[in-house]
Formats: C-alpha cells, structure tokens, sequence
C-alpha cells in the first residue's frame, strides 16, 4: 500500500508505541489498514483494531480493510457477525469496539491500533489490553485527533517523547495529503480559533472554563432598533422560569442580537403573546427551539411547544434531535471569532442578560460538561435559546471529503481518510 511521506515516517518507526495526533482527514484509517496488514505478514499473528463504538469501528474501517485484503488475496474467511478476518497464512484480524472493553480481556495480540484513543475509557487500555501484549512483546499505535490536554490521549502523546520504546508524532490536516489548500482556508473561517487548531492542526488546546471562549467587548455593538419590516430569527430555550429568548438579524454571513426576552414563571402561550406585542405581525418571524419541544408540553390545553408555536403564526425551524453539545457550542464560537479573526456575532449593549451569560456560563470543573446548576445561578438558558438558532443558520462544516485509497485509483475508498 501507497503511503504519503508523513504516513512513511509513522509506519517505518521502530519503537514498540507510538502515539499520533493527527488533524481531520490526514488519512488514519489508511494508515491503520496498512500497519494491520503490514502486522499480519508473518503466519499466525492476532492483530486488534479498536475503536470508541461498534458503529465506528464497524463504518470507519471494516469495508475498506476487507477490500483492500481481498485485493492481495489474503482473505481466507470473513465473519461479517464477529468483524473478524482470516488469512490465508493463518494469522487474524480482530475488529472491536471499546465500549464494553471487558470483552476484550484474556487475549493475546502481537499488533493493536486503538483509533481515536482520546474517546476511549483509559481503563480500556491500562487495565484490558495492556497486559494483551505482554507475553507476546506486541506493539501498539495509539492515534486520533486531539481532545485537549485534560484528556488522556495528552498525556499518551507528551509522555511518548520520552519514555523508552515510546515515540509521538503529530501532523496537521494539509501534511496528509487529502484536503486541499482552499478548503483548510474554508474551515479557518468556519470554526473558532481553538476549534480549528485541534481538529485541523492537531494541537491540544486547553480553552479554559467559560462555554463562549470566543466572547470579547468586541462582539457587544448597538445594532440599532428591531426592523419594522423583514425576517426576524429568534431562538427559544423553553423553560418555565425563566423562558428565554433572543432575538436576531441576519446580514449575509452575519447575525446581530437585537433584543432578548426573559419570562419567569411562564409558558410557551405568554411567550408567543410577548413576541406578537413587541413585534407585531409585519416581520416574518422564523423561531428556532429546542428540538425536544416537539414532543414537551409546558402550557396547557395539551399541545406541544412547537404546535404553539406553529399556530401562533411563526415558522418553525428544528431539526429532528438537537446537535451535540459539543458542536453547537463550537458554531456559537465560531460566529463570535473564527480563525480570520471575524466576528460574525455581534450583541447589542440592551441585551444584558445574554452578555453576562457569555461572561459567566462555564464548564463543571476540571470536565468539558456545561454547568446547569439550575435555580438563579444557571447562566445556561439565554446561551441555549442562542445557540438553537446559530447552529441552524450556521452550523459547522462536516465536509466528508470523497478521495481513492492509493494504489486504487479505480474505485471510490469505502473509508474516506480520517
């Protein structure tokens, strides 16, 4: 199999660990197929790939890694059940998954990858597989894309450097070779400065403790009076006390909040009542809520949030579930600053309650698990209403980019390069 020269450097290292941090799409499924291959050369090896869940391993490498052994004729049995793979020379390919990592005890392997390390239990690695290659002195390749240094992976990677028969390497997306010089400049204006360091630099960020990292004075500017005329976007954080909501203009690839509605001991009939008096019926009013409101019911009479809604006169935007946490925080950050340094997200000075939840909303400590302690001291509910109608307007590029594996030019790879 064809390797880029980064790959090359990985695959010819002659420690026994290696721990790589890579950026989005530098091609580590590629390389994982090629290193499990490479492993498996010499008759009666047991080689082991994990990864966080089934469904990945299943969908990341399972199809390609079969195509790419058929290919050779290697493969003498497949077990579609077992995501297992024999070879003709006797030696077997084990696919798993870590989320019930003690299935995995009691084994031995003289090759493991454990991709995307930083989501998988540490325990899975220092009380399971660890002792796997132990009696047969097997070699491991930890890799994935970094989580920040309070994850485990970190600690992997940095004490690689230097600890004996340890060796760490670390290559941004463009070192891959798969992702074009245009598209990095893409997702530089698409993500936030910290998000856009981990996933396409492979740096391990630490971005603090407050969820809206990208906040500054500079993305609070009076933004004038509502519009008399024209589409209005509101997201909604529905609540009983208090039920927030903000309200924005759109400005081609920028947003500007207006106004903001805070109701106390309320339900979704007063805060429809509340939108139509302050804005009255000429604006069009798109409404972006909470995906769960489409089966809640905080009013009475029996119908759903979004049915209120609907009825009174609004367009209803929601998607079918609610992004990640994660990435809708990341699109919230990405509109206050990207990597340009464009502030995409500008908050008029009146709205005070969504400034200060910008200031003080932050993290559990030591965790990335948003604090909702509930009560006066839960920051969360203006930044949630917001976040509902950023992550429509914009939400992040998840571009899955099509390429052939190396060597195959012929066919489209079934594991697109990670």
């Amino acid at each position: 199999m064809k390797l880029t020269d980064p790959q090359q450097a990985i695959s010819k290292s002659q420690k026994r660990f290696i721990a790589v941090s890579a950026g989005r799409r530098f091609g580590k499924s590629f390389l994982s197929i090629n290193e499990l291959a490479k492993n498996c050369v010499m008759p009666d090896q047991r080689c082991l790939y994990v990864a966080p869940t089934y469904r990945q391993a299943k969908s990341v490498i399972w199809d390609e890694l079969k195509n790419q052994l058929y290919a050779k004729n290697w493969i003498k049995k497949v077990n579609e059940s077992d995501l297992t793979i024999t070879l003709v020379n006797g030696s077997r390919i084990f696919v798993r998954s870590s989320d019930n990592f003690d299935a995995l005890r009691g084994n031995s392997y003289h090759y493991i990858v454990c991709d995307e390390t930083a989501d998988i239990n540490p325990e899975c690695w220092f009380s399971v597989l660890r002792p796997t290659v132990s009696d047969t002195q097997g070699k491991v390749m930890f890799i994935g894309t970094p989580k920040g240094k309070g994850n485990w992976f970190f600690d992997l990677w940095n004490n690689a450097k230097t600890e004996q028969d340890w060796e760490s390497f670390s290559y941004k997306t463009i070192e891959g070779g798969w992702v074009t010089a245009d598209e990095i400049e893409s997702a530089q204006r698409d993500l936030d400065p910290a998000t856009y360091r981990q996933e396409y630099e492979a740096t391990f960020e630490t971005a603090g403790s407050l969820v809206a990292y990208s906040f500054s004075d500079e993305n609070v500017v009076e933004g004038g009076e509502v519009p008399k005329a024209g589409a209005l976007h509101i997201g909604i954080d529905f609540n009983v006390s208090p039920g927030c909501a903000v309200v924005l203009k759109q400005s081609h690839d920028a947003l500007h909040v207006l106004d903001e509605v805070i109701m106390f001991d309320s339900n979704t009939n007063e805060m429809c009542t509340e939108i139509r008096n302050r804005y009255g019926f000429k604006n069009q009013i798109f409404v972006y809520p909470d995906a769960s409101g489409s089966q809640r019911k905080t009013s009475a009479g029996g119908l759903t949030d979004h049915i209120i809604l609907h009825n009174a006169g609004f367009i209803v935007k929601s998607p079918k579930s609610n992004p990640s946490v994660k990435d809708s925080i990341a699109a919230v950050n990405a509109r206050l600053c990207n990597t340009m340094k464009e502030r995409k997200l500008l908050i008029d000075p009146r709205c005070k309650s969504l400034i200060e939840s910008m200031n003080k909303f932050s993290y559990k400590e030591g965790t990335r698990v948003p604090d909702k302690p509930g009560g006066p001291k839960d920051q969360s509910h203006m930044f949630d209403a917001l976040k509902y109608c950023v992550w429509q307007l914009f939400p992040l590029q998840q571009t899955m980019f099509k390429s052939s594996i190396p060597g195959n030019r012929h066919r489209t790879s079934g594991a697109r390069p990670r």
